[in-house]
């Protein structure tokens, strides 16, 4: 405001644009330089893959338009492979998970430095979270595109359609997280723009109850499958490792299928809890394997994780064993849906196990959507497991045992505070019957004999004195004074009295021959001994009011 009261022009809101106008700038130039370290990192990777190999297929240029194809595909993105024996282009889309983690965590970190810049004291206003969001995304994205278009001109060029939603759902994802974690993790309420309902109904505490234990039971079916996939591999040692050493002489060639072969391990670990939840997976067309047994014959490539897989033919008691992880899931899932409070009834604990199951089911069937894919036309083009079969059996081996023991754990958990309720409503209504004080405390008496007296009858009451000669009207009226009641006496437990004499204090006299000697006294500095002993657990009984 000026001094006539005129508001100012619109200056310092161009001002603040300006100095907001570097934060945002160093917030998209964040987002690009997390794509460039995913690009490089696959980029070093393959061109070092590509120097020791003693038969190089092609030039530099086409080691890193591979770099970029692989990048695209830690996003999901299918990819097309052209030089086939039948020439048929065949897509490639099993997305490694461990590939995935790359390019997730590299975006997760740059939007929390952009959400945590300004924040220091270093004079930067502090971007709002929508817009480190945006800023950061619009970075990744721009270098994304990029790669797309240079991955076209290798020898496996990405599906533009695929990569069109792939890279910016996963970018979408990370930045989120992020920006979420910069902030604290809040839980509070929704933003303004969602609905009243749904922020409500978000507020209540089963939901993140709910969270904690659907993602209890997916760990358990997840460290259910790769105990199955690591016992298998065990069982199957040999012909592993022949598998291992057919495909190539070379120990850069073998290098390259075991990087290849750890980036695949989470896939295998979400195939192994499809297998135990039934639906198992798929092994190209008409070829499924399940615990009951492995129908079809697969061609399958010779590769390490594939010589691992149990038997052709029927189940066998072993492997109709593997039913057991999610029951394990389950009896998770009933456990975290328990609140710690005591304050919920047995409906509530129910539905919030219930959902718990639903929230295994959604995770499981979304980690069975990734991890599959084609790895070829034909007899290869479905492979891996069925995500809504996944989902379904997820849900049904869960749900079945979860509900059951969320409520068992909570009637144990809030056993001790009904047993404390039943005791203290037995009490009362004991205390409080007819008759029941009254021989309490004749049993107290008859106990403590003489010290208690019998205030059960009632005090004498005073009586005018007999006099056979009557009163002259003239004389002066006698004043009759009423007897006192007689002294209430107060029971004194646990009392421990010290009955050493304690000598009166005298005054000084003169010593005689007839007085005794006198009794050492006590030294100057001592304390004064006490008149009254000490009173150590006492217990003062409730005293009666005698009746009128």
């Amino acid at each position: 405001m000026t001094e006539r009261g005129t508001p100012l022009p619109a200056a310092p809101r161009a001002a603040a644009g300006r100095r907001r106008s570097p934060a945002a700038a160093a917030c998209v130039l964040g987002g690009a330089v997390a794509a460039g370290l995913g690009l490089g990192f696959l980029a070093v990777l393959v061109i070092v893959l590509w120097i020791s190999s003693p038969y190089p297929d092609s030039g530099p240029g086409g080691a890193l338009h591979l770099a970029a194809g692989l990048w695209l595909l830690a996003h999901g993105t299918e990819l097309v492979r052209y030089d086939t024996l039948s020439g048929v282009p065949a897509p490639v889309g099993v997305t490694p998970l461990l590939l995935v983690a790359l390019p997730a965590l590299l975006m997760r970190r740059a939007a929390r430095l952009g959400s945590a810049s300004g924040e220091d004291g270093d004079g930067d206003e502090v971007l709002p979270a929508s817009a480190v969001f945006s800023a950061v995304t619009c970075g990744y994205l721009s270098v994304g595109s990029l790669a797309t278009i240079y991955a076209a001109a290798g020898p496996m060029p990405a599906d533009p359609l695929s990569a069109a939603w792939h890279v910016p759902l996963v970018a979408v994802f990370a930045a989120a997280g992020g920006v979420w974690a910069a902030k604290g993790r809040p839980v509070g309420p929704l933003p303004h723009w969602v609905p009243g309902a749904v922020r409500r109904a978000a507020a209540r505490p089963r939901y993140p109850l709910a969270l904690r234990a659907g993602a209890a039971g997916a760990l358990v079916l997840l460290g259910g499958g790769a105990l199955l996939v690591g016992a298998s591999l065990a069982w199957h040692a040999a012909e592993v490792q022949a598998s291992f050493l057919a495909l190539t002489e070379v120990w850069s060639g073998r290098f390259a299928v075991l990087l290849l072969s750890l980036a695949l391990l989470p896939n295998a670990m979400v195939w192994g809890a499809a297998y135990s939840l039934g639906p198992g997976f798929a092994l190209g067309a008409g070829a499924t394997a399940t615990p009951l047994g492995f129908a079809g014959s697969p061609a399958l490539p010779r590769f390490p994780l594939l010589a691992a897989l149990p038997p052709e033919g029927p189940g066998t008691l072993l492997t109709c064993a593997t039913t057991g992880v999610p029951l394990l899931a389950g009896l998770a899932v009933g456990w975290f849906a328990v609140r710690r409070a005591r304050e919920v009834s047995y409906k509530e604990t129910a539905l919030t196990a219930a959902l718990g199951a639903l929230v295994c089911a959604l995770l499981l069937a979304g980690l069975a959507a990734v991890s599959s894919g084609p790895l070829g036309s034909r007899g290869l083009a479905s492979f891996g497991p069925v995500w809504w079969a996944v989902g379904a059996a997820a849900f049904a081996w869960t749900l079945l045992p979860a509900v059951p023991v969320a409520v068992a754990v909570h009637s144990w958990r809030t056993r001790p505070a009904r047993q404390a309720e039943a005791l203290a409503s037995d009490a009362d209504d004991d205390w409080h019957d007819s008759g029941v004080r009254e021989l309490r405390w004749e049993a107290l008496r008859r106990a403590a004999g003489a010290l208690v007296p019998d205030l059960t009858q009632d005090p004498p009451r005073a009586q005018a004195p007999a006099s056979a000669e009557p009163v002259p009207a003239s004389a002066e009226p006698v004043p009759v004074t009423a007897p006192k009641p007689p002294r209430r006496l107060t029971v004194v437990t646990g009392v421990h009295l010290d009955l050493t004499p304690v000598p009166a204090p005298t005054a000084q006299t003169v010593p005689t021959a007839q007085t005794a000697p006198e009794t050492p006294t006590a030294p100057a500095d001592a304390p004064p001994r006490p008149l009254v002993a000490p009173v150590a657990g006492a217990r003062v009984l409730t005293r009666r009011k005698p009746q009128d």
